[in-house]
């Protein structure tokens, strides 16, 4: 798969790996949960682009167990980031539509896009490559979802 759309991002990524994994210690169980897996789904796009990997193991390795857990549990999602995505937030133009949206919302839309590509993987004998379907679209439309997650919990401004 063509990972060429995460080229210019992968210094940035680290950056934002680390920052994750500093903020995952925290006493909040849940909210320690879904910032590990926010920084492991990321380490995922990170390590398919330095190693050609395909569309299939990404969205085999892609989790999004610890956001079902937070959403049985009642989890509040403004504990991850308060407030909404504003424009000095959105780092990649793609993502200018999700200006004025919560963490909650965009965490909604990133829990949505990886069943919809684990459940295309199911319904298509267990591989993506002769969907109809643009994935590697949907697949980088994901990264940069999660990208713009975790610059806005780590923005410094509200």
């Amino acid at each position: 798969m063509n990972l060429d759309w995460l080229k210019s991002g992968i210094a940035p990524l680290d950056n934002l790996i680390s920052f994750l994994h500093k903020q995952s210690k925290t006493n909040d169980v849940l909210k320690k949960q879904v910032l590990m897996e926010l920084r492991n789904n990321l380490n995922i796009f990170k390590n398919a682009f330095r190693n050609s990997v395909s569309p299939d193991t990404i969205i085999d390795l892609l989790s999004n167990d610890a956001i079902q857990e937070a959403i049985k549990q009642n989890f509040t999602f403004k504990k991850l980031k308060a407030g909404t995505i504003e424009p000095y937030h959105v780092y990649d133009d793609r993502n200018k539509k999700y200006i004025g949206w919560t963490a909650e919302r965009l965490i909604d839309k990133i829990d949505e896009k990886i069943v919809e590509l684990k459940t295309l993987k199911k319904m298509n004998k267990g591989s993506v490559e002769q969907v109809k379907n643009n994935v590697q679209l949907m697949i980088s439309n994901l990264y940069f979802r999660m990208k713009l997650l975790a610059d806005f919990i780590q923005s410094d401004f509200k």
